[in-house]
Protein backbone atom coordinates (compact mmCIF):
# COMPACT_ATOMS: atom_id res chain seq x y z
CA UNK A 1 0.00 0.00 0.00
CA UNK A 2 2.69 2.25 1.01
CA UNK A 3 4.47 1.56 -2.37
CA UNK A 4 1.78 2.21 -4.33
CA UNK A 5 0.87 5.04 -2.73
CA UNK A 6 4.68 6.63 -3.24
CA UNK A 7 5.12 5.85 -6.81
CA UNK A 8 1.55 7.53 -7.54
CA UNK A 9 4.12 10.44 -7.78
CA UNK A 10 6.85 9.00 -9.58
CA UNK A 11 8.65 12.06 -10.27
CA UNK A 12 8.27 13.32 -6.81
CA UNK A 13 9.28 9.84 -5.96
CA UNK A 14 12.47 10.07 -8.10
CA UNK A 15 13.47 13.40 -7.26
CA UNK A 16 13.15 13.26 -3.67
CA UNK A 17 15.54 9.89 -3.73
CA UNK A 18 17.87 11.75 -5.67
CA UNK A 19 17.62 14.87 -3.33
CA UNK A 20 18.41 12.04 -0.17
CA UNK A 21 21.16 10.64 -1.92
CA UNK A 22 22.54 14.31 -2.82
CA UNK A 23 22.28 15.02 1.01
CA UNK A 24 23.88 12.14 2.09
CA UNK A 25 26.66 12.23 -0.16
CA UNK A 26 28.08 15.60 1.89
CA UNK A 27 28.86 13.53 4.59
CA UNK A 28 31.53 11.69 2.44
CA UNK A 29 32.44 15.42 0.73
CA UNK A 30 33.69 16.24 4.59
CA UNK A 31 35.90 13.36 4.87
CA UNK A 32 37.39 14.07 1.25
CA UNK A 33 37.91 17.62 2.60
CA UNK A 34 39.99 16.46 5.45
CA UNK A 35 41.77 14.03 2.78
CA UNK A 36 42.61 17.40 1.20
CA UNK A 37 44.98 18.40 3.77
CA UNK A 38 46.51 15.11 5.19
CA UNK A 39 47.94 11.97 3.31
CA UNK A 40 46.36 9.36 5.68
CA UNK A 41 44.00 9.09 8.46
CA UNK A 42 44.51 6.87 11.51
CA UNK A 43 46.98 4.91 9.14
CA UNK A 44 44.34 4.47 6.74
CA UNK A 45 44.07 6.02 2.77
CA UNK A 46 41.21 7.34 1.69
CA UNK A 47 39.97 4.54 -0.45
CA UNK A 48 40.05 2.34 2.62
CA UNK A 49 38.49 4.95 4.69
CA UNK A 50 35.69 5.01 1.41
CA UNK A 51 35.46 1.45 2.42
CA UNK A 52 34.62 2.07 5.84
CA UNK A 53 31.96 4.49 5.06
CA UNK A 54 30.74 2.80 2.14
CA UNK A 55 30.08 -0.79 3.66
CA UNK A 56 28.79 1.29 6.38
CA UNK A 57 26.59 3.45 5.18
CA UNK A 58 25.08 0.68 2.68
CA UNK A 59 24.54 -1.30 6.29
CA UNK A 60 22.93 1.11 7.86
CA UNK A 61 20.44 2.01 4.72
CA UNK A 62 19.27 -1.68 4.01
CA UNK A 63 18.19 -2.03 7.81
CA UNK A 64 16.82 1.42 7.74
CA UNK A 65 14.45 0.55 4.28
CA UNK A 66 13.30 -2.26 6.79
CA UNK A 67 13.11 -1.46 10.16
CA UNK A 68 13.37 2.29 10.26
CA UNK A 69 9.37 2.83 11.03
CA UNK A 70 10.41 1.27 14.52
CA UNK A 71 11.69 4.90 15.56
CA UNK A 72 7.83 5.69 15.50
CA UNK A 73 7.06 2.97 17.65
CA UNK A 74 7.23 5.42 20.62
CA UNK A 75 4.55 8.04 19.22
CA UNK A 76 2.28 4.86 18.45
CA UNK A 77 2.68 3.91 22.20
CA UNK A 78 2.27 7.48 23.58
CA UNK A 79 -1.49 8.12 21.45
CA UNK A 80 -2.71 4.98 21.52
CA UNK A 81 -2.90 3.92 18.37
CA UNK A 82 -1.10 0.67 18.78
CA UNK A 83 -3.94 -0.70 20.15
CA UNK A 84 -5.32 -0.96 16.76
CA UNK A 85 -2.08 -2.90 15.31
CA UNK A 86 -2.67 -5.64 18.16
CA UNK A 87 -6.39 -6.48 17.26
CA UNK A 88 -5.57 -7.21 13.25
CA UNK A 89 -4.38 -10.80 12.41
CA UNK A 90 -1.44 -9.71 11.35
CA UNK A 91 2.24 -10.19 13.52
CA UNK A 92 2.52 -6.81 15.44
CA UNK A 93 6.07 -7.02 14.72
CA UNK A 94 5.65 -6.89 10.55
CA UNK A 95 3.20 -4.52 10.79
CA UNK A 96 5.37 -2.03 12.99
CA UNK A 97 7.90 -2.45 10.77
CA UNK A 98 6.04 -1.60 7.14
CA UNK A 99 4.17 1.01 9.02
CA UNK A 100 4.61 4.09 6.69
CA UNK A 101 7.04 1.87 4.37
CA UNK A 102 9.25 4.50 2.93
CA UNK A 103 10.77 3.76 -0.62
CA UNK A 104 12.99 7.01 -0.65
CA UNK A 105 15.22 5.38 1.41
CA UNK A 106 16.44 3.91 -1.21
CA UNK A 107 18.74 7.07 -1.92
CA UNK A 108 20.77 6.67 0.90
CA UNK A 109 21.60 2.85 -0.40
CA UNK A 110 22.38 4.58 -3.90
CA UNK A 111 24.40 6.44 -2.04
CA UNK A 112 26.10 4.47 0.42
CA UNK A 113 26.89 1.59 -2.76
CA UNK A 114 27.94 4.14 -4.83
CA UNK A 115 30.88 5.27 -2.38
CA UNK A 116 31.66 1.70 -1.87
CA UNK A 117 32.05 1.07 -5.67
CA UNK A 118 34.42 3.96 -5.74
CA UNK A 119 36.73 2.91 -2.69
CA UNK A 120 36.64 -1.08 -4.20
CA UNK A 121 37.58 0.23 -7.86
CA UNK A 122 40.06 2.56 -6.03
CA UNK A 123 41.83 -0.17 -3.60
CA UNK A 124 42.95 -2.54 -6.79
CA UNK A 125 42.58 -5.41 -3.85
CA UNK A 126 43.26 -9.04 -5.06
CA UNK A 127 39.91 -10.70 -5.52
CA UNK A 128 39.04 -14.39 -4.78
CA UNK A 129 35.91 -15.92 -4.12
CA UNK A 130 36.78 -15.75 -0.03
CA UNK A 131 37.17 -12.18 -0.08
CA UNK A 132 33.83 -11.43 -2.41
CA UNK A 133 32.06 -13.58 0.32
CA UNK A 134 33.85 -11.63 3.22
CA UNK A 135 32.52 -8.31 1.31
CA UNK A 136 28.65 -9.37 0.77
CA UNK A 137 28.85 -10.91 4.19
CA UNK A 138 30.26 -7.67 5.68
CA UNK A 139 27.31 -5.72 4.18
CA UNK A 140 24.30 -8.32 4.74
CA UNK A 141 25.33 -8.92 8.18
CA UNK A 142 25.95 -5.16 9.49
CA UNK A 143 22.45 -4.58 7.99
CA UNK A 144 21.43 -7.29 10.36
CA UNK A 145 22.44 -5.95 13.18
CA UNK A 146 21.90 -2.12 12.62
CA UNK A 147 17.66 -4.07 12.07
CA UNK A 148 18.09 -5.80 16.02
CA UNK A 149 19.45 -2.38 17.17
CA UNK A 150 16.66 -0.72 15.67
CA UNK A 151 14.26 -3.51 17.10
CA UNK A 152 16.21 -3.32 20.71
CA UNK A 153 15.54 0.53 20.47
CA UNK A 154 12.25 0.32 19.52
CA UNK A 155 11.61 -2.51 22.74
CA UNK A 156 12.78 -0.19 24.87
CA UNK A 157 10.43 2.25 24.09
CA UNK A 158 7.57 0.10 25.68
CA UNK A 159 9.11 1.10 28.60
CA UNK A 160 10.32 5.06 27.97
CA UNK A 161 7.82 5.44 25.39
CA UNK A 162 9.50 9.19 23.95
CA UNK A 163 13.20 7.11 23.63
CA UNK A 164 13.96 7.49 19.42
CA UNK A 165 17.25 9.42 20.24
CA UNK A 166 18.74 6.73 22.46
CA UNK A 167 18.10 4.02 19.52
CA UNK A 168 19.20 7.20 17.12
CA UNK A 169 21.97 7.15 19.36
CA UNK A 170 23.16 3.50 18.32
CA UNK A 171 22.06 3.47 15.13
CA UNK A 172 22.98 6.74 12.65
CA UNK A 173 25.58 7.58 15.69
CA UNK A 174 27.25 4.19 15.58
CA UNK A 175 27.04 4.59 11.53
CA UNK A 176 28.82 7.81 12.23
CA UNK A 177 31.58 5.73 14.07
CA UNK A 178 32.08 3.15 11.65
CA UNK A 179 32.75 5.36 8.95
CA UNK A 180 36.59 6.34 10.12
CA UNK A 181 39.18 3.94 11.13
CA UNK A 182 39.08 2.32 14.91
CA UNK A 183 42.93 3.71 14.82
CA UNK A 184 41.43 6.75 15.24
CA UNK A 185 39.42 6.27 18.54
CA UNK A 186 40.75 5.22 22.09
CA UNK A 187 41.41 1.55 23.07
CA UNK A 188 38.20 1.83 24.78
CA UNK A 189 35.93 3.07 23.02
CA UNK A 190 37.45 -0.05 20.35
CA UNK A 191 36.55 -2.30 22.97
CA UNK A 192 32.86 -1.05 23.99
CA UNK A 193 31.83 -1.64 20.14
CA UNK A 194 33.66 -4.63 20.03
CA UNK A 195 32.50 -6.63 23.43
CA UNK A 196 29.44 -4.49 24.53
CA UNK A 197 27.42 -3.34 21.64
CA UNK A 198 28.65 -5.31 18.78
CA UNK A 199 29.08 -2.57 15.98
CA UNK A 200 32.66 -3.69 15.30
CA UNK A 201 31.15 -7.01 13.59
CA UNK A 202 29.54 -4.55 11.50
CA UNK A 203 32.64 -3.42 9.19
CA UNK A 204 35.89 -2.63 11.53
CA UNK A 205 36.52 -6.43 11.91
CA UNK A 206 35.67 -8.03 8.60
CA UNK A 207 37.32 -4.67 6.89
CA UNK A 208 40.93 -5.30 8.71
CA UNK A 209 40.69 -8.68 7.07
CA UNK A 210 39.66 -7.85 3.61
CA UNK A 211 42.63 -4.71 3.80
CA UNK A 212 45.07 -7.16 5.30
CA UNK A 213 45.42 -4.99 8.26
CA UNK A 214 46.13 -6.06 11.94
CA UNK A 215 43.38 -5.65 14.88
CA UNK A 216 43.93 -2.90 16.65
CA UNK A 217 42.80 -5.02 20.07
CA UNK A 218 45.03 -7.75 18.79
CA UNK A 219 42.35 -10.35 18.47
CA UNK A 220 42.38 -13.90 17.18
CA UNK A 221 42.28 -14.03 13.01
CA UNK A 222 38.91 -16.01 13.81
CA UNK A 223 37.30 -13.40 15.15
CA UNK A 224 36.98 -11.41 11.44
CA UNK A 225 34.49 -13.96 9.94
CA UNK A 226 32.40 -13.64 13.43
CA UNK A 227 29.11 -11.24 12.17
CA UNK A 228 26.81 -14.00 11.14
CA UNK A 229 27.32 -15.54 14.36
CA UNK A 230 27.07 -11.68 16.06
CA UNK A 231 23.87 -10.87 13.95
CA UNK A 232 22.43 -13.97 14.82
CA UNK A 233 22.68 -13.44 18.41
CA UNK A 234 21.94 -10.07 18.38
CA UNK A 235 18.52 -11.12 16.35
CA UNK A 236 17.93 -13.91 19.11
CA UNK A 237 18.46 -11.05 21.85
CA UNK A 238 15.89 -8.85 19.74
CA UNK A 239 13.33 -11.37 19.20
CA UNK A 240 13.01 -12.11 23.16
CA UNK A 241 13.06 -8.61 24.21
CA UNK A 242 10.57 -7.77 21.65
CA UNK A 243 8.01 -10.40 23.16
CA UNK A 244 8.89 -8.88 26.78
CA UNK A 245 7.92 -5.39 25.50
CA UNK A 246 5.08 -6.29 23.90
CA UNK A 247 3.41 -8.20 27.16
CA UNK A 248 4.66 -5.57 29.23
CA UNK A 249 2.39 -2.86 27.51
CA UNK A 250 -0.65 -1.45 29.12
CA UNK A 251 -2.09 1.13 26.35
CA UNK A 252 -2.53 4.42 27.68
CA UNK A 253 -5.18 3.79 29.97
CA UNK A 254 -7.08 6.59 28.14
Amino acid sequence: MWVRSTMTYRTSFVLVTLGSAGISLLDFVAVLIMFAHVDALGGFSVGEVGLLYGTSSLSLSLAQLVMGPMERLGSRIRDGSLDAMLVRPVPLFLQVAADRFALRRLGRALQGGGVLGWALASLELDWSPGRVLLLVMMVLCGAVIFGALFTLGGVFQFWAQDASEVQAAFTYGGNALLQYPPTIFGRELVQGVTFVVPLAFVNWLPALRLLGREDPLGLPGWVDFLSPVVAAALCGIAAVAWRAGVRSYRSTGS
